[in-house]
């Protein structure tokens, strides 16, 4: 970390131009423009810590030289580059690399199979001496008539091959037109926390998709936004945020419906009779505004799940199951290994020998342990069935989008993608956010990054996996924290969030690969680009077919609140999201409450809530002047023509928040805080605090009224 003076005060010691010209050569910035418009300069020890989680080598001036030049002979030591993403339609230069005086040749084959060598061109370049070897370079074109698709490259020299990837990417996601006409909004919810009399404790994948039915049926919604439904623990305790997931490529088991799987009709009368035993404990507090107990309701949906996956399965569904396990290969095999170990060693440390997936002595407990790694494979089998079925019942009633997934920035760093995943994780770091005006410490997530060279050597072939099992039974995604993909604010270990760096990643190649995944599943991308964004990134995700967020909540000029005319066109608006109070309490000048009690509001608090009776008092005029609100109304109505004014911009999609339908009061999560606030863990209740399930959502006397002034605004 940065010197201490006697005093105790902090030297913010700057980087020396050598350290300064390595970490430009690996992305990591020097400097950045803080919320307050205040330019900041990163300190030299962080610089040196984020580059140490990379694998570089920048602790003094000598190894930041050699490391330098490291970094420039790895480019010439591989024949051909790991991987080479470009547009539909264009053409490039791809180096391969040979012994000086060497003969050369490329070809190319694609998804198809079809074969295509490869035309060098006349473009020299110096040789290069390479760990006491001469190296030199010949060049050759990609054509620019190349398809849409991942292409396989291979070099040729005398006595060796080498191959790579060539990744041909969209321009841009084109958005079905139907979609672009009708400008459609749907809803945005918590799934866990919207039960029904069918629930285990817990909202489910069967909710998922009778919330999609009654949405469209009765409310003439288009989409259901929900959190991210990544898998999480195996065993309890279970986390309860779904933003902190064991894995984003795989799903959380304890949304299936064990009902809904088929082997339950054909369980002996007895099995089926625990079964329902099972269920009784969790159902108890369905109807109830008790904190959900994700701990709870797991081991009795498990105690439930090990007797149906002990039940015998038809020919044809073992066949399907199978072959979803051969589709899903070494993936799926790391994850539930993963699972079992997890459960094996619940509340011990895992052995040393466990710490690698690949290791030997993993090999050996896998061939000791086929059932259980099977049971937690068949789980991911039976959750990616039941997703499915959710969004089928979504565009079977009418659903022009259906269920839009989240993909949340990043996994927990003791969690199966951070185990199986580790040679393209960078460790010793968390991602985070610089402070703003929200968080005034600054913000660390503690989630490991991806490692930008170690990803390209990969060919970035993971986060492909990661994105397509995102949108494979999804009509949209949204991307939570999009900038992460351009770049990442690194908070080394140890380190204050404030004193960090941001790490710039290849965001060409990465947009390029979810605009590929999403065009191939016929799916909409929304990137959540809020927070300090420069307009630059806005106008790039637009360009490439992705849509923007906006929130109503802040979008204010000159302190009026903003003209729904003047709002972006391509982007998802909302009034508020999960991460702040409902908009119930926020018009009840009840939102600082929790916030204030648990000391996170730093200045003069009263202050600031004369500061959100103001912004209320305006608005609620606003509002009125558009003729958007009765004579004489109440907050319902003011929340009404919130929405009304939303509605009414030129925004492609418009999401309602089913706590605003009912007038919740209570923050699914308060940021800034782990245990001091119940975060994930409140019911859907309505302004009464009365639990509102799925069954009684809509013949709720609010939401009828609400879904009325709804269907007025649009038409």
């Amino acid at each position: 970390m940065d010197d201490v003076t006697e005093s105790g005060a902090a030297v913010h010691e700057s980087p020396s131009s050598a350290l300064q010209e390595l970490a430009r050569a690996c992305g990591v910035a020097l400097d950045y423009t803080a919320a307050s418009g205040e330019h900041k300069t990163s300190s030299a020890a962080a610089i040196r810590a984020v580059l140490a989680a990379m694998g570089v080598d920048g602790s003094d001036d000598d190894r930041c030289r050699e490391a330098l030049g490291r970094l420039e002979d790895l480019r010439w030591a591989r024949l051909v580059p790991a991987v080479t993403v470009l547009r539909e339609g264009a053409d490039a230069v791809i180096p391969v690399h040979v012994p000086d005086g060497e003969p050369a040749a490329a070809s190319l084959t694609l998804e198809t199979g079809e074969h295509r060598d490869l035309e060098q061109v006349d473009v020299y370049v110096p040789p290069r001496d390479v760990a006491g070897r001469r190296i030199g370079r010949a060049s050759f074109r990609l054509p620019g008539d190349l398809p849409l698709g991942w292409h396989r490259i291979e070099g040729v020299t005398t006595g060796m091959r080498g191959k790579g990837w060539v990744v041909v990417t969209p321009r841009r996601i084109e958005i079905p037109q139907e979609v672009r006409e009708a400008r459609p909004y749907g809803l945005h919810t918590q799934l866990y926390s919207l039960r029904s009399t069918r629930s285990w404790g817990l909202g489910d994948f069967a909710d998922l998709g009778d919330l999609c039915a009654l949405a469209k049926v009765r409310a003439g919604a288009d989409f259901v936004l929900v959190n991210p439904l990544h898998a999480c623990e195996p065993v309890p305790p279970i986390s309860n945020s779904p933003y902190s997931p064991s894995s984003r490529r795989y799903l959380n088991a304890t949304y299936i419906r064990v009902e809904d799987i088929p082997e339950v009709a054909y369980l002996p009368s007895q099995q089926r009779a625990v079964l329902e035993w099972e269920s009784e404990r969790p159902r108890r507090v369905d109807a109830t505004d008790a904190l959900l107990d994700r701990d709870g309701a797991w081991r009795a949906k498990k105690a439930a799940l090990e007797h149906v996956f002990k039940a015998t399965r038809s020919i044809g569904r073992d066949a399907q199951f199978e072959a979803y396990c051969i589709r899903e290969g070494r993936a799926l095999e790391d994850f539930a290994t993963w699972c079992a170990l997890a459960e094996a060693h619940r509340g011990v440390p895992w052995p040393e020998e466990m710490a690698k997936p690949h290791s030997q002595e993993v090999a050996q407990w896998r061939e000791q342990h086929p059932d259980r790694i099977m049971f937690y494979a068949w789980l991911q089998w039976i959750a990616q069935e039941q997703l499915a079925r959710a969004q089928s019942r979504a565009r079977e009633a009418g659903m022009m989008i259906g269920v839009m997934t989240d993909l949340a920035v990043g996994v927990h760093p003791e969690g199966a993608d951070a185990w199986a995943l580790q040679a393209v994780l960078a460790r010793g770091v968390g991602i985070g956010a610089p402070p703003d005006a929200f968080n005034q410490k600054g913000q660390n997530w503690a989630l490991p990054p991806w490692n930008p060279r170690a990803m390209e050597a990969a060919a970035y072939l993971p986060f492909r996996d990661l994105v397509r099992a995102a949108v494979a039974s999804a009509g949209a995604l949204r991307i939570d924290h999009v900038l992460g993909l351009f770049r990442q604010w690194w908070v080394p270990d140890g380190y204050q969030a404030d004193d960090g760096a941001y790490v710039h990643v290849d965001h060409e190649a990465l947009i390029g690969i979810v605009a590929l995944e999403a065009q191939r599943a016929g799916a909409i991308v929304i990137g959540e680009d809020l927070g300090t964004v420069e307009p630059w990134v806005m106008a790039y995700l637009n360009e490439r077919g992705l849509l923007g967020t906006v929130v109503q909540r802040f979008e204010w000029r000159d302190g009026h609140p903003l003209a729904p005319e003047d709002y972006r066109e391509d982007v998802l608006v909302a009034v508020t999201t999960h991460d702040h109070p409902p908009t119930a309490s926020y018009l009840a000048g009840t939102d600082l409450d929790v916030p204030e009690e648990l000391g996170l509001l730093v200045g003069d608090v009263e202050r600031m809530r004369e500061q959100g009776r103001r912004e209320v008092a305006d608005l609620t005029r606003y509002l009125d002047e558009r003729g958007w609100l009765p004579v004489e109304h109440t907050d319902e109505d003011v929340l009404a023509g919130m929405h009304t004014l939303v509605l009414h911009t030129p925004a492609l999609l418009c999401a309602i928040a089913v706590t605003d339908l009912v007038g919740d009061m209570r923050t699914q999560n308060q940021p800034g805080t782990f245990t001091e606030y119940p975060n994930w863990q409140i019911p859907l209740t309505d302004s009464n605090g009365v639990p509102v399930l799925l069954d009684d959502l809509f013949d709720h006397p609010r939401v009828r009224r609400l879904v009325t002034r709804l269907k007025t605004a649009r038409s």
